[in-house]
């Protein structure tokens, strides 16, 4: 008798982590939907009086498709936006990332930038700008867990910013 309640409850317990798993699993895709993209992008881009970006499944799939080509490696190599000419945020870590937190390494360059010489200063900010080009509307991002274990993501932006000589906002 009691091995059958030992084993009874042993099985509940096993669904119970194995459905934990799925909750957590299902937490840690939620975490990169383009919802959460573009939260991210629009928080930022609303302290710089910017319009609202919309997602936009074409640039997704560009953004998707040079992400699996980063799978192999990992490697931090801007794709050159493509015969489309897209903007490129680039972002690497050595473990799980996730997409709202790349984009939040991106707007914390906005300490780098000043906006009276239109310059980075102490460091690179051109991400930051990248995200708050006034003119930029549409966006697609997209992650992939590198072969090496790594998280690689990528969010392209179309029209494209950071033009030599011009403002983001």
């Amino acid at each position: 008798m009691v091995n059958w309640w030992f084993s009874k409850i042993s099985f509940i317990s096993l669904l119970c982590v194995l459905g934990l798993g799925i909750v957590v699993d299902m937490a840690a895709y939620t975490q990169d939907s383009p919802q959460d993209y573009l939260d991210a992008h629009n928080s930022a881009r609303s302290e710089a009086s910017v319009p609202n970006l919309v997602w936009d499944d074409d640039v997704a799939v560009f953004a998707e498709n040079y992400a699996k080509e980063r799978k192999g490696d990992c490697e931090m190599i801007h794709s050159g936006g493509g015969d489309q000419g897209y903007g490129e945020n680039i972002a690497w870590s050595s473990g799980d990332l996730a997409g709202h937190d790349a984009v939040d390494m991106w707007v914390e360059e906005k300490d780098n930038y000043d906006y009276d010489s239109n310059s980075c200063i102490g460091g690179e900010c051109l991400h930051y700008t990248q995200v708050v080009w006034s003119s930029t509307v549409r966006l697609g991002c997209a992650k992939v867990n590198c072969d090496n274990g790594g998280t690689f993501i990528t969010c392209n932006y179309d029209p494209p910013g950071n033009y030599v000589h011009q403002r983001p906002y």
